[in-house]
């Protein structure tokens, strides 16, 4: 998450918003988030709703949920959906970048 705080600026540039929704309880993602200083909105996702309607694998052995990473235009169409097989199968901020400036280029 750090680089996407560096990176946030780029993302508004290109008209989109980032939203990171975490498993921990509404406390705890909020003092992560504070002490963190996130410029970008977070959602504690405890009771695994968000997670459920997105499809967001869950696996003990790896932890707990692992890592999705969607696209969602105006519209709510799911544009890019990205669901990780491990714990570091995150797509890298340039990609979703890419992803989002070819979106938002006019056809």
């Amino acid at each position: 998450m750090t680089q996407l705080r560096h990176e946030y600026e780029k993302f508004r540039a290109l008209g989109a918003e980032v939203i990171a929704i975490g498993p921990e309880d509404p406390g705890e993602f909020r003092r992560y988030w504070d002490r963190e200083a996130m410029p970008f909105p977070g959602l504690s996702d405890a009771d695994h709703k968000v997670a459920d309607l997105y499809g967001q694998e869950v696996r003990l052995l790896a932890l707990g949920r692992l890592p999705a990473l969607f696209v969602i235009d105006k519209e709510g169409v799911v544009r890019f959906a990205h669901r990780g097989r491990s714990m570091a199968d995150i797509p890298s901020t340039g990609k979703v970048l890419e992803i989002l400036g070819a979106l938002t280029k006019p056809s």
